[in-house]
Formats: structure tokens, sequence, C-alpha cells
């Protein structure tokens, strides 16, 4: 029965927390009032733990909730039912898309994504780097990074090494 309730509750936290891992508290926080499966203090300790992991948080929350419920198959299962959702979405989407990627209406919506995607990720990456604006070595190493990869097209790992290494260098010196 225990397998059931894993599979529903984290099913749906998988369809109705919008926004990233950090969503899925207060479902997990309903859970953990509900089933008791785990304590307020475990619920703490699990996003901690899903913090500081690879991984999306949601999604390694669910697996230690799991976990910590229903052992190992629990882990799995409320893993995969969390998934769920989103996979259905993407095939739904996907398939739609292909159907209907003729369509005016649908290419409009497609090449407005593209600036607004692009717009989100700007944002990004400005609020990453307002701290390392006054750090003129990092900015001119941005510069130089930037130039690099419009003038030859290697794989973003090449650019990340040759940052790793200047930053050693610089701080060295």
């Amino acid at each position: 029965m225990i397998y059931i309730h894993l599979f529903l509750e984290f099913f749906k936290i998988g369809l109705f927390s919008f926004g990233g891992g950090y969503a899925t508290i207060p479902f997990l926080y309903h859970i953990s009032q509900v089933y008791n499966w785990y304590s307020l203090d475990e619920l703490t300790q699990m996003v901690a733990v899903a913090s500081i992991t690879p991984g999306p948080v949601g999604i390694n929350v669910a697996t230690y909730a799991g976990l910590k419920s229903a052992g190992i198959l629990g882990s799995a299962l409320a893993t995969t039912s969390e998934m769920l959702p989103s996979l259905f979405l993407v095939i739904i989407v996907s398939k739609l898309l292909k159907k209907f990627s003729d369509n005016f209406y649908v290419k409009a919506i497609i090449e407005t994504l593209k600036p607004v995607s692009c717009a989100l990720l700007t944002s990004v990456a400005i609020g990453l780097l307002k701290p390392e604006i006054r750090d003129y070595k990092a900015m001119i190493l941005l510069a130089f990074l930037l130039l690099l990869s419009w003038k030859s097209k290697k794989d973003p790992l090449f650019y990340i090494l040759i940052a790793a290494v200047a930053g050693v260098i610089v701080t060295i010196i």
C-alpha cells in the first residue's frame, strides 16, 4: 500500500510543482504531515543534501524521500513517478509541434520564444557576473573567451579548461 501512496503523491508533485525543485517543498511538507514517512528535521536535511548534490533538487528529494519511507524500491518509484508527468508532457508537446510545425501561429510562438529564452539566459548571466564586474582580470578573460569562441567553434569544455588554467595562474601570480 505504501508503494501506491508513494507513486500517487510523487506523481502529483511532478504534475503540479512548477518552478523547480524548491516548489516541491510544500508538497513534501504535506506528505510528512499526512503519512509520517519522515520528520520535518529529515525534510530539512533532505532539501539541504539535495541542494548540494548534482541533479535537480526535486528529483534528489524524491529519491531520498522514497528511500527513507520505503527503501530502494520506494526510492526508484518516487523518482520515476515524479518524472513521469514531465515525460508525458514533453512527448505530447513534441507530437503536437511535429503535427503543427507548418502552422503560422506555432511558428510565430517558437520564433518569439527564441529571443525570450536568450534574454532570460542573459539575465541569469548578468546576475552571476555582478560580483565579477569589478574584477577587471575576470572581465578581460571573459571578453577573450567570448571572442575566441566566436572565432573558433570548439567544445565548451575547452573554454572552461582555459578559464580554469587562467584562474589558477592569476591566483598564483
